[in-house]
């Protein structure tokens, strides 16, 4: 048996008034179950799966990686608060994917009957082209977009998603008229760029990680440049005020109590906090973001009104 104290100063506290009240201190009992929403082998899952082996080393329990597909993570959300509340079990959760699905229609949950207690990274947005593209810089782009609306055609992951909502924000920004094409997934995005069937792609920093030499990366949305990617000029760098990406975290049922959601809560900041993870996440075209519980409702509260704005604008949601 794990027997998990907080670790940090201000959870300290919190374990000192929990123990003076006579509440439980939080704890693990055996393998711990992690519910990936999507299917095997894409980021939530390759996440997951270099957390893995950190939570072992640290707290001397297995994290069991497990898949429920289905509705681009709806599925499995909409069943989380039907599962145990004793922190054996947590569940993946991204954004903008909570956020916009509810507001477009009856989903099974809502984005406030989730228990998100950390998002731990995001995969910034990033125009990528193939490494022959004539598209040398942004601005060759844009310029094409400006003289041939609508005949820029650029491939990304699905509609309502992280890429979608970034080309509808970027055409206006530019006052540009561009073409996006949803497909299901990064890979079928990738792989439609690659096949030239599209000029470029809404993708991520992940994308030119993985496919190296065969792509550019021409402005990627951090607030500032991407290690992996010095040469790589960010959006603002360029005069477009675009941060974002895919956020990943991790939730509870909302029924957990306050000391397990604090527990892990601190057991994620700490692998997160770790410099050899940090590193490979980084390594892998990843940007590190450290929400942690106590920060989760402003966090959201900021990106819920980003998302639903862009989201109604474009027609997406009522």
């Amino acid at each position: 048996m794990l027997k998990r104290t907080f670790l940090k100063m201000g959870a300290a506290l919190a374990v000192t008034a929990s123990l003076a009240t006579g509440a439980a201190a939080a704890e693990l009992n055996g393998p711990v179950n992690y519910i990936i929403p999507f299917g095997p082998g894409g980021e939530s899952d390759i996440s997951a799966r270099f957390q893995q082996p950190f939570f072992k080393d640290k707290f001397g329990q297995d994290m069991v990686i497990s898949y429920q597909p289905g509705g681009g993570g709806a599925v499995a959300w909409a069943t989380l608060n039907g599962l145990s509340d004793d922190g054996q079990t947590i569940m993946g959760v991204n954004l903008p994917h909570i956020i916009i699905k509810p507001a477009q229609k009856d989903v099974g949950f809502t984005t406030e009957d989730l228990n998100v207690f950390h998002m731990f990274h995001f995969t910034p947005d990033a125009i990528i082209v193939r490494a022959d593209s004539p598209y040398q810089t942004l601005e060759d782009l844009v310029e094409d977009a400006r003289a041939n609306p609508a005949q820029v055609t650029m491939s990304g992951s699905g509609k309502a998603t992280a890429n979608h909502l970034a080309h509808i924000k970027f055409d206006k920004m530019a006052d540009i008229q561009t073409t996006y094409v949803p497909f299901k997934g990064t890979g079928a995005a990738v792989t439609a760029l690659l096949g030239n069937q599209v000029k470029a792609e809404w993708g991520y920093s992940t994308v030119a990680a993985t496919q190296g030499e065969e792509v550019r990366m021409l402005a990627v949305a951090m607030e500032e440049r991407h290690p992996l990617f010095p040469d790589v000029p960010t959006f603002k760098e360029l005069g477009y005020d675009m941060v974002g990406g895919a956020y990943r975290g991790i939730a509870l049922p909302n029924s957990a109590t306050d000391e397990v959601t604090q527990m892990w809560s601190d057991m994620i900041a700490e692998i997160n906090n770790d410099p050899e993870f940090r590193q490979q996440m980084l390594d892998n075209g990843f940007a590190m973001l450290d929400v942690e519980a106590d920060g989760m409702d402003d966090f959201m509260a900021a990106r819920s009104e980003e998302y639903l704005s862009d989201a109604r604008e474009a027609g997406l949601i009522d």
